[in-house]
């Protein structure tokens, strides 16, 4: 099956309060966009890359591309104005219906090639194959009124990315409307009725979107790099 990664990276940074948007700042000697975009080519080659960043930010990225070497092959396709309109651009870009599809945040690093691995595998088998972590702390539910109530924690997941599909299911899916609560791709993907698949995902994943994720993605690379 041939295999795609749809790097979605549409994000205007404001949290991080930097004169760029987070995706283009560097950590580890690179754009964080770039070492993303490594991870997948690094873990498999045959995998065709499609990022989908702002229009506006084309040129940029050609400048960045010049600037730092980079020469991992991709596409370059213009993401719309919310992050499922840019994802199914990115899906309208793959040709046909055959194949696998990953879905990941531009800002995610720090996945582990084994987790991509496993995500196409398992969504070849099962349709999808979606990256969560188990929570370490007690949650508590809040209800309108201001009331709290303990959860289970061993009922719930964080949810990461990849979010790995068919691309026939995943391109079906997309075919509604945009709904208020597609928080994700597998939110769009279960709303036609299909179970998602749960994966493990690595902890270190983290989406960097604050200052102290900067700090934090400083430390992962000087430990990768050990």
């Amino acid at each position: 099956m041939k295999k795609y990664a749809i790097i979605v990276a549409g994000g205007s940074g404001t949290r991080m309060g930097a004169a760029i948007p987070k995706q283009y700042l560097e950590v580890g000697g690179q754009p964080i966009l770039m070492q993303t975009l490594s991870v997948f080519h690094e873990t498999d080659s045959s995998i065709k890359l499609i990022l989908v960043i702002p229009e506006s930010d084309f040129s940029l990225w050609s400048e960045l591309c010049l600037k730092f070497g980079f020469l991992v092959p991709h596409r370059l396709v213009a993401g719309g104005k919310s992050r499922f309109q840019s994802v199914k651009n990115g899906l309208d870009a793959i040709p046909g219906n055959g194949g696998l599809v990953a879905i990941h945040d531009g800002v995610r690093p720090f996945v582990q090639p084994k987790v991509i691995l496993e995500s196409f595998e398992k969504a070849e088998e099962m349709g999808s194959a979606i990256a969560v972590v188990a929570l370490k702390d007690s949650i508590r539910k809040l209800t309108d009124d201001g009331r709290s109530f303990f959860q289970e924690r061993q009922y719930f997941r964080l949810v990461q990315t990849p979010q790995t599909f068919q691309v026939s299911k995943i391109k079906k899916a997309f075919e509604t409307s945009e709904l208020y609560h597609f928080t994700d791709d597998a939110t769009v993907y279960e709303h036609q009725g299909w179970q998602v698949y749960l994966i493990s995902g690595n902890p270190e994943n983290i989406k960097i979107t604050t200052p102290e994720d900067m700090e934090y993605a400083s430390y992962l690379f000087q430990q990768r790099n050990k």
